[in-house]
């Protein structure tokens, strides 16, 4: 048990070390070395968020993952705001850029995308008591929102020429990509019948 948490902590903490060691950090300020690396730790989240609402790490299972998770979501949220807004600082026009869609670099269009589910799925989940939303559409549109959100950040991740080492990058984005398929493989959600298990999870 105790190898799969230092297995997670080597898959986050070895990309994160490798782009502190990054020679061009000497020619970055501290607003846009802030930015990149919360970029960076939302990266880690998504790779998290899938292996608590799964139940794959000891001692998160059950009702103490899926809690876990909606914390540890709200914390995306803030590394996404954080890795935003040290970009609007450092660049504005970039950013603008970005927003509209029209920026010539190939992975903002990915990262845009990305974003704006993450804020999606957080305001859906604020506010899915409110519409009374059944567990099934929930789940349904949670895991919608979850395939685009580690789709947008995977390939934004893998485009992007920076301070993330290359090997430990790419390793980083394939975990979180086979973890965000275990899950829904797992979790069936795409069945009409969910498992009292899986109804469960939707409801909370």
């Amino acid at each position: 048990m105790a190898l799969i948490w230092v297995a997670l902590a080597a898959a986050i903490g070895v990309p994160v070390a490798a782009a502190a060691a990054s020679p061009l950090l000497a020619w970055r300020g501290p607003v846009y070395i802030l930015a990149g690396f919360a970029g960076i730790v939302a990266l880690g989240i998504m790779l998290c968020q899938p292996l608590l609402i799964g139940g794959y790490l000891p001692g998160l299972s059950g009702f103490v993952g899926r809690r876990a998770h909606r914390w540890i979501g709200g914390g995306l949220v803030v590394a996404v705001l954080i890795h935003v807004a040290g970009l609007w600082i450092t660049s504005p026009p970039d950013m603008i850029d970005a927003l509209l869609f029209s920026s010539p670099t190939p992975f903002s269009p990915w990262g845009v995308i990305a974003m704006w589910a993450i804020f999606a799925v957080a305001l859906l989940a604020a506010l899915r008591r409110r519409l009374g939303l059944r567990p099934r559409t929930w789940r349904i549109a949670h895991m919608l929102f979850a395939i685009v959100i580690v789709v947008g950040s995977v390939v934004h991740g893998v485009l992007i020429e920076g301070t993330m080492e290359t090997v430990s990058k790419v390793a980083l984005c394939a975990l979180v990509l086979a973890a965000a398929i275990k899950v829904m493989a797992d979790l069936r959600v795409w069945r009409k019948r969910g498992t009292l298990r899986e109804e469960s999870i939707a409801r909370q």
